[in-house]
């Protein structure tokens, strides 16, 4: 054979092999891009998927929301963006069942709430479904949930009285109205223009969120309450047909990183930036009340019908609420045994 010929003949071996397919998964972020759950959670999560896949798979940081955060689960659903984390509550009624990890008091850290958090939706809520359109990588908490005000000291529940807060969405929601606070359902973003505005008067968010979304200089008085007034849940999700169109090796390998193993990931970045809020909060001297015995008391006594209304609301989806519920706590006590 010439070498023509042969060189002919190996251009068309080569051919006939599949050409290299390349995914990009355009992922989302409706907070700023120097927050911790991007810098320290997201990007990373994104460089090890390219590592994982051999760079057949890689994200591609949209510079800014495609979408009003409210807007994310649809907007990943129908293919305006592939890949994004969004907060169940900030739709509310739409998800029931991730209320389970959003009650007062539950827990001490982001990482042992995300895991268990985790570990009870692959075992008992998954197959409700109620992420339906979407496939879903992971679920995780932010770190436990306190009080930030422009007003007054919060030593008592009567100093919540009027007060017009900033949550997030879900049982936080329901929460603020039982201690005597007036919820304002709006995504975290808005936080600073409601605060600077005089809109709000305060907002409920984990320690971390003060330097994030510099509040810092917003907040006159503080309140730390042991094991969270709330959590938050987060979904981690990807469009259905751009998953599709990745090959199933490198979906197993992306799965990996997924799961209970980005509920760690999730976990550790929320506790080190909640460190750093703490800090920060200090450095600035604002005046901080760490809750009393009596006020712990008092919020679980405003709080306690809580647990029974979202029963109904689960059985209703056909679920065990009490059964859930407890498999959540016996999760989160286990893992803070360790």
């Amino acid at each position: 054979m010439t070498p023509f010929r042969i060189f002919a003949a190996a251009g068309l071996a080569l051919a006939a092999v599949p050409a290299f397919a390349q995914v990009t998964l355009n992922t989302n972020s409706w907070v700023p891009p120097t927050h911790p759950i991007v810098t320290d959670m997201l990007t990373p999560y994104c460089k090890d998927i390219e590592g994982a896949t051999q760079g057949r798979v890689k994200c591609n940081l949209l510079p800014k929301a495609v979408v009003a955060a409210p807007q994310t689960f649809d907007a990943v659903r129908d293919g305006i963006a592939d890949l994004s984390f969004t907060v169940h509550g900030y739709t509310p009624g739409r998800f029931v069942l991730s209320d389970a990890v959003e009650f007062p008091f539950l827990g001490d850290t982001a990482e042992v709430t995300s895991v268990a958090y985790q570990r009870v939706y692959d075992r008992m809520l998954a197959k409700f479904d109620e992420h339906k359109g979407v496939v879903t990588l992971g679920v995780f908490t932010h770190g436990p949930g306190q009080m930030y005000n422009t007003k007054r000291p919060i030593t008592a529940l009567k100093d919540l009285d009027g007060l017009k807060i900033r949550v997030g969405g879900g049982m936080v929601n329901d929460i603020a109205k039982a201690i005597g606070a007036v919820p304002m359902l709006k995504p975290a973003s808005e936080s600073y223009e409601l605060l600077s505005s005089g809109v709000a008067d305060g907002v409920f968010f984990p320690k971390e969120s003060p330097p994030s979304f510099k509040l810092t200089p917003l907040i006159k008085h503080v309140t730390y309450v042991p094991g969270g007034l709330y959590n938050v849940s987060f979904m981690m999700i990807v469009n259905p047909a751009k998953w599709n169109s990745i090959t199933a090796a490198d979906r197993d390998a992306i799965t990996k990183l997924s799961g209970e193993a980005l509920a760690v990931r999730a976990g550790k970045m929320w506790d080190a930036a909640d460190a750093r809020g703490q800090k920060a909060v200090t450095d600035a001297n604002i005046p901080i009340v760490n809750a009393s015995p009596a006020l712990v008391a008092e919020i679980k006594q405003r709080t306690s019908g809580l647990e029974a209304a979202w029963f109904d609301k689960a059985k209703a989806k056909g679920a065990d609420g009490p059964a859930i519920l407890k498999a959540v706590r016996a999760e989160i006590d286990t893992l803070q045994k360790k």
